[in-house]
């Protein structure tokens, strides 16, 4: 028996008593066996998995959610509703592929099973309006840019103080409180030219991914990386005709939507003609570099999919591997590194972003207990589980706060959404900023 939201629940009502059944998936790309097979239940991913840490629940571990794709395939389990939970409850952080002794990819299981899931599983139809809001906003930048003015609006004219002190949100369903409980605080929106000079002798030529929320909602985020690579002499092309790169689609199990955006992508690269493609969310990174993986099927982009991802490089692990040219000034900060679960687990870049900051001179750097558990942002996670979402967004910010931290660094957009929002709950509202804000802000020799 084990409890999850204070409900008593029992592993045979999770799986029916059934005797031979068809396989619950189809034959596309069903989760593969082997991956399944690799898996000898031992339980060192259980400490790492935010579910499991809320719940200590089996089947919301991964190893729990390995055995129910199991006997899925095997037809001892069908895709009913209390199945497919123990999947929508997953966060996707991959903690649990680096704590792993057998070397599972967790990863390739999660998002097969979550694409045979949306093929397959009938959602309710405010859940299907939601996702379909989610995804024909979030992976859209022109459509964020439009968004933008009514919630400037909304933050300058005094509303959102005024709906926020009166306690009017809690009138309002809680996936739209979580919405508005997100919502960075907009600043000025600072465009990155389609080509940025290097400083000096050129040394690479980059393209820089812009991403989606980043684009529009951190603008800043993305002047910094393109400042930062040209005065370590890398010319910088930011194509204005990039897409979406799918990656919240395919965490999510939207696979046509996410392979057409990857191919978008790798069509616009492809004419910038660069070396190295940088990014700076890490959702975005881990997604690009497994476009060999995505498009495998497509004979006329599987070998250019690999080519692509193997020049994609997260902005931490390019500037690392550069010799720094730039000078860098003090900075008098005490600063909390918090690791992005897809930089740290599915990326497996850890020191890089470290080693950056430890180049800054006067920052002093701490690092906050429990980094290989999410904060709960998690791509939509925080959008379609509020509840857990929170739940681990405190946990993180009580952490944070315990250190005295002047500011927090990180390297996802996602990561500085909800942390802004776990540290307001908490009444400790310290900066939250990407790791590469920092390294700028060093090296234009100017306060943060």
């Amino acid at each position: 028996m084990f409890t999850r939201g204070g409900e008593p629940r029992s592993f045979m009502t999770t799986v029916p008593d059934a005797k031979a059944l068809a396989s619950a998936f189809d034959a596309h790309h069903p989760p593969s066996k082997q991956i399944i097979e690799n898996c000898v239940h031992c339980g060192f991913c259980l400490p790492v998995c935010p579910t499991y840490v809320l719940w200590n629940e089996e089947m919301d571990s991964p190893r729990g959610r390995i055995y129910l794709i199991k006997l899925a395939s095997e037809g001892h389990a069908g895709m009913n509703p209390q199945w497919v939970s123990h999947f929508d409850s997953c966060l996707g952080c991959m903690a649990c592929m680096t704590a792993c002794p057998s070397g599972v990819d967790y990863g390739k299981l999660i998002e097969a099973t979550r694409a045979q899931i949306e093929r397959h599983h009938p959602r309710s139809l405010g859940e299907k309006l939601h996702r379909r809001f989610l995804f024909s906003v979030f992976t859209r930048p022109d459509r964020l840019r439009l968004l933008r003015w009514p919630l400037l609006a909304y933050q300058k004219s005094g509303l959102q103080s005024l709906v926020r002190g009166a306690g009017l949100l809690k009138l309002f369903p809680k996936r739209l409180q979580s919405m508005e409980a997100l919502m960075p605080k907009l600043e000025k929106n600072e465009h990155v030219p389609a080509v940025t000079p290097a400083q000096g002798a050129k040394r690479r030529r980059v393209g820089l991914l812009l991403g989606c929320v980043q684009r529009e909602f951190f603008p800043q985020v993305n002047a910094a990386t393109a400042r930062v690579l040209a005065a370590e002499g890398c010319e910088v092309v930011a194509p204005k005709d990039q897409s979406c790169c799918g990656a919240l689609m395919v965490h999510a199990g939207e696979e046509a939507g996410a392979l057409a955006l990857a191919k978008r992508t790798i069509d616009a690269f492809e004419r910038a003609n660069v070396e190295i493609i940088v990014t700076n969310a890490a959702g975005c990174g881990s997604n690009v570099k497994e476009y060999g993986h995505l498009l495998r099927d497509d004979p006329n982009y599987a070998g250019r999919a690999k080519a692509f991802a193997s020049k994609c490089q997260d902005i931490s692990e390019i500037l690392t591997d550069l010799p720094p040219r730039a000078t860098r000034n003090p900075l008098r900060l005490r600063v909390a590194f918090h690791d992005s679960c897809h930089l740290q687990h599915a990326q497996g870049v850890r020191s890089q972003p470290r080693q950056l900051l430890a180049d800054i001179p006067g920052i002093e750097l701490v690092e906050i207990p429990e980094a290989a558990i999410c904060c709960g942002s998690a791509g939509i996670y925080n959008l379609v589980q509020p509840d857990a979402a929170n739940a681990l967004g405190d946990r993180k910010a009580q952490l944070i706060v315990a250190l005295s931290a002047e500011v927090v660094a990180t390297g996802n957009p996602g990561c500085l959404l909800q942390l802004q929002s776990s540290l307001a709950r908490q009444a400790h509202p310290i900066p939250v900023v990407h790791t590469i804000q920092l390294v700028d802000a060093s090296i234009r020799g100017k306060p943060l």
